[in-house]
C-alpha cells in the first residue's frame, strides 16, 4: 500500500508581530532580521492559546480537505516542542478536541525535523497495514518560551505605546538572535492507504547524530537536573533555547543537500525528476545555502518564512498546504521534503503528488 496524502490544513493565530515592532521591544531592527534570516513577521499564540488550539483548526480543514470525518482517522502523531504539558503532551488534548474517538495518540519530540519524522511514521504505519488513515500534525506555540514580562507582550499587542524602560529593553536584547526566528502556527495532513502505486510517499530517509544535540538545544527542565525546573532557569535564560547559528548553518547546508542526493540515488532519480523542493523554514539564508549546493532554479523552491517566521514541526506542512493552493504543487509532481533539527535529527521524504 501508498501512504498518500489526500487533505492539509493549517492555522495561523491572529496576533501579528512585524520586524518594526520587535525593535521596540529589544535592540533590533527591520534590516537587521531580514538580512540574518529573511524573516518579514511572526505570529504569535494569544496567552490562552496551547499548541493544541493551534493544530485543532488546522487538523479540521486537513480532515475535511480529505472528504473526511474525524470518526474516520484511526491514528494521530503530533510532532512539536511546545506541548501543551510536559506530560502527556498535545496529542491526547487534540483527540478529545477534535472527537477523534480512543484511537493511539503520540508526540515525537524531532523539534525541527519533526513532520519529517511523523510523516515516516505514518508511512510505516500504513504500509504495515496497523492503520488506512493517519493523521499528522505539526504544532507550535513558541510564544510561551520567549522571555518577556507583561510590559513587554503590552508593547508587541500594541497595548502599550509608551517605550519600554533601558533595563527592560536591553534585558530582551539578551536573547534576540533566537526571538526574532521563531512564530507560531500548525500544519496537518491526512495520511490514508491507497493501493494507486502512481502517488505517494516514496522512500524516507532519517538520520540522527547526538554528537551535535547542543547545537541546538534547551538548557533547562529534565531528569538532568534536580529538580526538573527550578527559578534559576528562567533567570538565567536558560529555558529560551539555544541556537549555535553559524554551527547549524554549517550543518544545515551540508546535510540537507546531502541527504536530499542519498534518497534521489537510492531511488534511481536525479533532480532534474525533482518539481519542487520544500524545505524546513528556520532561516531564509539556510534555505538560500541549500539551494545554491543543490543548484536549484527558484521555481523549483518554495519558501514562506518571509511570513511566518520558523513555526519549527509547522513549517514544512504549512508550506506545503499553500505550495498546493498556489499550484506550485500540482498532480503528478515529485516533491521532496527536507528538514534539520535539534537531535540532530535531519531527513528527506520523496512525494508524488
Amino acid at each position: 500500500m501508498r501512504a498518500v496524502i489526500t487533505g492539509t490544513g493549517m492555522h495561523i493565530p491572529e496576533m501579528r508581530v512585524d520586524n518594526d515592532t520587535m525593535a521596540k521591544i529589544m535592540d533590533t531592527s527591520d534590516e537587521w532580521i531580514r538580512v540574518r534570516t529573511g524573516i518579514e513577521q511572526r505570529h504569535y499564540a494569544a496567552p490562552d492559546e496551547a499548541t493544541s488550539d493551534l493544530a485543532t483548526p488546522a487538523a479540521r480543514k486537513a480532515i475535511a480537505a480529505a472528504g473526511l470525518e474525524p470518526s474516520d482517522i484511526d491514528y494521530l502523531v503530533v510532532a512539536t516542542m511546545t506541548p501543551d504539558y510536559y506530560f502527556p503532551g498535545s496529542a491526547p488534548f487534540i483527540q478529545r478536541k477534535l472527537g477523534l474517538g480512543e484511537i493511539p495518540c503520540l508526540d515525537i519530540r524531532q523539534q525541527c525535523a519533526g513532520f519529517v519524522y511523523a510523516l515516516q511514521l505514518a508511512d510505516a504505519l500504513i504500509r504495515s497495514g496497523q492503520s488506512r488513515r493517519v493523521l499528522v500534525v505539526g504544532a507550535e506555540a513558541h510564544a510561551s518560551l520567549v522571555p518577556w514580562s507583561k510590559e513587554s507582550w503590552a508593547v508587541a499587542t500594541g497595548e502599550n505605546k509608551d517605550p519600554l524602560s533601558a533595563e527592560e529593553f536591553d534585558k530582551n536584547t539578551t536573547t534576540r538572535d533566537r526571538v526574532v526566528l521563531f512564530g507560531d502556527g500548525a500544519g496537518a495532513v491526512v495520511v490514508e492507504a491507497s493501493d494507486d502505486d502512481s502517488r505517494g510517499i516514496i522512500d524516507c530517509l532519517l538520520h540522527t547524530n547526538g554528537n551535535e544535540a547542543e547545537r541546538l538545544w534547551t538548557k533547562a527542565g529534565g531528569s538532568a537536573f534536580r529538580p526538573y525546573f527550578h527559578p534559576d532557569m528562567f533567570t538565567s535564560g536558560d529555558c529560551v533555547p539555544v541556537v549555535e547559528g553559524r554551527k547549524v548553518y554549517a550543518l544545515a547546508v551540508t546535510f540537507m543537500p546531502k541527504v536530499t542526493l542519498e534518497i534521489l540515488e537510492r531511488n534511481g532519480l536525479t533532480l532534474d525528476d525533482v518539481d519542487l523542493v520544500i524545505m524546513h523554514q528556520a532561516n531564509l539564508r539556510i534555505n538560500e545555502g541549500v539551494q545554491k549546493r543543490l543548484d536549484l532554479p527558484d521555481d523549483k523552491v518554495f519558501n514562506n518564512i518571509q511570513k511566518y517566521g520558523n513555526t519549527t514541526a509547522a513549517t514544512i506542512p504549512i508550506a506545503f498546504h499553500e505550495a498546493l493552493e498556489q499550484g506550485r504543487a500540482k498532480p503528478g509532481d515529485l516533491v521532496c521534503f527536507v528538514g534539520l533539527g535539534s537531535g540532530l535529527n535531519w531527513g528527506a521524504i520523496l512525494y508524488r503528488c
